[in-house]
């Protein structure tokens, strides 16, 4: 009940509105649409035809209006745009579009296909333009029906109208191919086309493409629109890709019958480069990956062997002619198809080994018989040769010289083959691996290059002491270290390069400091155990030097006079350290007579006055004096020539003689014989005690040199025979007032075939020693180890020194059984236990 003394108005009825204003509104709405389609759209009121379309679906009319609107638009098609369209489809563009006909001139292909094209942009440009008026008209009708209907919204029918009604407009049937067509297949046919002709050279108008492509990126196969099946992805794009199949493999198959390598090389890259701009200016982002892909497969795989094995051009010739940039082309293409590189691995380390073999091929029809410039032993290799001239090469002299070569060729190689790597193929990982291995195979193939390898150092290290600069020295060592680790019998190199090492720092051949620098390089390459012995060596030389010094100074304060006139340099070498051939511990050791050399009486009485000077402070130590290491400076005179009043020999001469110990011992027994007296070399050996092999080599550089020949032989032959006698040659004269005998013991030269074996049996017994430590190291961590086991342990643990053969490990294990290091498990004969 209302409240007292209030009157309430009559409630009015509600009146349902009437539904027949929806045919005025979509009159407005249906001007609009037209005005808005021929471009008269700017006397037309957003506010009013916003409203017009907020009625009607206010008014629940929305089914019917989206209706209108999609029915307007396709009469639209109908009668405006596909007359346009349909005169642009010429009976001669469907022949040259579909049938491909080749009557019609390349330029009047172009024109009639962007002809074509550009009615085909305008009409979608108009088209695109009114639908995104029409969309903003009819923003309600999408955001208050549609949603709730679950529809495609105005703006996404609409534009697909050009969809269906131009894109998928049927032609009818042509006669020539008898298949129906849509206006799609020529727009697909016309965009190839031209593709093609900017392919060949032409221009063409590449903003046409990108914005007849951009188009069908704004189409769907349906009205949801679903991302990927946009009308480039589905329709456009496949066809595309199997064309550009077509074209690349053909285009492929003439540059191999017709071009080289080269050629086929840069026109790849050229053609992917052009295909990511294609992508960019006229085509889609999208594509770029899908293209590349097509040419990677029908321009690089298929017919890759073909191109890597052409005779003049191929990669073997690119390798041996440093093409350096064709190489780089090659690799990047190569990485797109396979990073494996397995097209080019297996090439390259066949080409490594093959130009590797090629050195050695060369060196062995090379005449070395004349020495190279600046080669370190030229001097000493010659007996007495005056400096400066080119004199013959004896037989071990060419070997050494000929090794020398074959590692500065090696290194040669290893310099071309880096510098491709660096240069050409960005330092990859995978073909540094493939390289290493080659340069591994066949230096090790090579069964002297521990030898060579070492040889080479010395030679280096000498003459940088002499003629090069510490910076040219230290480049060539740099390149050298790099050598050791594809030397896989590095025990070897270790063997050699310590008897090298103590004859150049016993007869001072080389700089102290660039020998240490060497050795701290392959300490850092090889690790502490490789150069502990060269260390040691070095250590022994410093102390040496102090002890000298200090002898000397003990020399100065002794009374005697005679003593003081002697300048006796002593090395002092620890035999754990130096090589059994520098310490007398070598095979010619055993071809003389025991007790060692007998000294004149003046070198003992040097030799018992520095011991006493050693021992005052070393107590217990033991020195032995090795003979065949030194050198001795003498001064000799020789008296004027009876009958001689000209000339050098009608005077007396004097002369500073350098040569090795042993010469000295044997020249001085000359000072006791009378004019006119011989001594046969037995009666030498018996008087000097020097081994027979040393005093027939002493001999010969004392008799049989021009330049030093201080002793006459009979007879004279180029040989030192048991029955020869020799005597002082009083005719002797030289124009040097210091003169130099040959000393073979100062000389680095390659070991003959005897030495070889030799070397080789001696580095056998301490490999067998080295495998007999490892063996029971093994054992003794794991106490029961099967044999297969055991030697794949052992070849792991040694590997770093050398490679061990299982035979020499097998026997190794034998011998460890029989001496009860090791036993075999009861009942399994492979199974070995340590016995502690």
């Amino acid at each position: 009940m209302a409240p007292p003394g209030r009157i309430r108005p009559v409630r009015r009825p509600l009146i349902a509105k009437a539904h027949d204003d929806f045919e005025p509104c979509w009159e407005i709405l249906r001007d609009a649409l037209t005005n808005i389609h021929t471009q008269d759209a700017g006397r037309l009121s957003f506010e009013n035809l916003y409203r017009a379309s907020y009625k009607i679906v206010v008014n629940k009319k929305g089914d019917v209006l989206y209706e209108r609107v999609k029915s307007f638009e396709e009469a639209w098609f109908r009668d405006h745009i596909m007359p346009r369209i349909s005169k642009l489809i010429t009976t001669n563009l469907v022949n040259v579009a579909l049938v491909q006909a080749e009557d019609t001139s390349l330029h009047e292909r172009r024109e009639m296909g962007q002809k074509f094209l550009r009615g085909i942009r305008d009409a979608w440009v108009e088209h695109n333009m009114s639908m995104n008026m029409i969309a903003d008209i009819m923003m309600y009708l999408d955001r208050a029906y549609i949603s709730d209907a679950g529809l495609p919204t105005v703006f996404a029918t609409t534009i697909g109208l050009f969809r269906d009604h131009v894109l998928r407009n049927t032609l009818g049937n042509v006669q020539q191919v008898g298949q129906e067509f849509v206006v799609f297949d020529i727009l697909n046919a016309v965009i190839l086309d031209l593709i093609n002709m900017e392919r060949e050279g032409e221009i063409i108008d590449c903003n046409l493409l990108r914005n007849i492509t951009s188009m069908l990126e704004d189409l769907y196969e349906t009205n949801d629109e679903i991302p990927d099946q946009k009308l480039y992805l589905t329709v456009f794009e496949p066809k595309y890709i199997d064309a550009s199949a077509v074209f690349y493999r053909k285009e492929c198959g003439k540059l191999l019958r017709e071009s080289d390598a080269s050629t086929w090389l840069r026109h790849t890259k050229r053609r992917l480069e052009e295909e990511a701009i294609r992508c960019t200016t006229s085509l889609s982002i999208l594509t770029k990956a899908k293209i590349e892909k097509v040419i990677e497969k029908e321009m690089v795989l298929a017919q890759l062997d073909g191109f890597l094995s052409m005779e003049a051009s191929g990669l073997k010739s690119m390798i041996d002619n440093d093409r350096v940039e064709d190489l780089f082309i090659l690799y990047r293409l190569i990485l797109r198809v396979d990073p494996s590189m397995e097209p080019i691995k297996a090439t390259l380390q066949n080409r490594v080994t093959d130009l590797g073999s090629e050195i050695e091929k060369t060196l062995k029809s090379t005449d070395f018989s004349v020495p190279a410039v600046g080669v370190a032993d030229a001097d000493d290799a010659v007996d007495g040769a005056e400096k400066g001239k080119a004199q013959p090469l004896n037989a071990a002299a060419q070997q050494t010289a000929a090794a020398i070569k074959w590692v500065d060729e090696v290194l040669k190689l290893k310099d071309k083959f880096d510098r491709l790597w660096q240069e050409c193929f960005q330092e990859d990982l995978i073909l540094q691996s493939a390289i290493s291995k080659s340069f591994t195979d066949f230096i090790n193939m090579f069964n002297r290059s521990s030898e060579y390898v070492s040889l080479f150092i010395d030679d280096t290290l000498k003459r940088g002491a002499r003629s090069m600069s510490e910076v040219v020295v230290d480049g060539i060592l740099d390149k050298a270290i790099v050598l050791l680790p594809y030397l896989s019998d590095r025990d070897m190199f270790e063997r050699y390069y310590q008897k090298h090492l103590a004859r150049r720092l016993l007869h001072n051949k080389s700089e102290i400091d660039i020998e240490k620098d060497m050795v701290s390089r392959m300490k850092t390459e090889m690790g502490n155990h490789f150069t502990a012995k060269f260390e040691g060596m070095f250590k022994d030389m410093q102390l040496s030097k102090d002890l000298g010094e200090g002898y000397r100074e003990h020399i100065r304060q002794l009374g005697d006079v005679d003593t003081k006139k002697v300048d006796l340099s002593i090395h002092v070498l620890t035999s754990n350290y130096w090589p059994p051939e520098v310490m007398g511990r070598g095979s010619s050791q055993d071809e003389g007579s025991k007790g060692g050399c007998n000294y004149p009486p003046v070198i003992k009485r040097l030799q018992e006055s520095f011991l006493k000077y050693y021992l005052k402070d070393r107590s217990g130590r033991v020195l032995t004096w090795v003979g065949s290491a030194g050198t001795a400076d003498i001064k000799c005179v020789f008296p004027k020539v009876p009958g001689k009043e000209s000339g050098p020999l009608s005077k007396e001469r004097r002369y500073e003689l350098n040569v090795s110990t042993y010469g000295m011992v044997v020249l001085m027994l000359f000072n006791d014989l009378a004019e006119g007296e011989s001594l046969s070399l037995e009666e030498i050996q018996a008087k000097t005690n020097i081994p027979i092999s040393d005093l027939t080599r002493t001999l010969a550089s004392l008799s049989i040199a021009p330049r030093t020949r201080v002793l006459v032989k009979e007879p004279a032959t180029k040989t030192v025979k048991s029955t020869d006698r020799f005597s002082f040659n009083a005719q002797f004269a030289s124009k040097a007032i210091k003169i130099k005998a040959p000393t073979i013991a100062s000389l680095s030269k390659v070991e003959g075939e005897e030495e070889r074996k030799v070397t080789e049996q001696k580095n056998d017994q301490t490999r067998s020693h080295i495998i007999d430590a490892a063996i029971v190291r093994i054992m003794k961590s794991r106490k029961e180890l099967r044999h297969t086991q055991l030697t794949t342990d052992v070849i792991t643990q040694l590997s770093s020194r050398f490679k061990p053969e299982v035979s020499l490990i097998k026997r190794r294990i034998e011998d460890l059984l029989a001496r009860e290091y090791l036993e075999r498990v009861e009942g399994e004969q492979s199974l070995y236990r340590y016995l502690a």
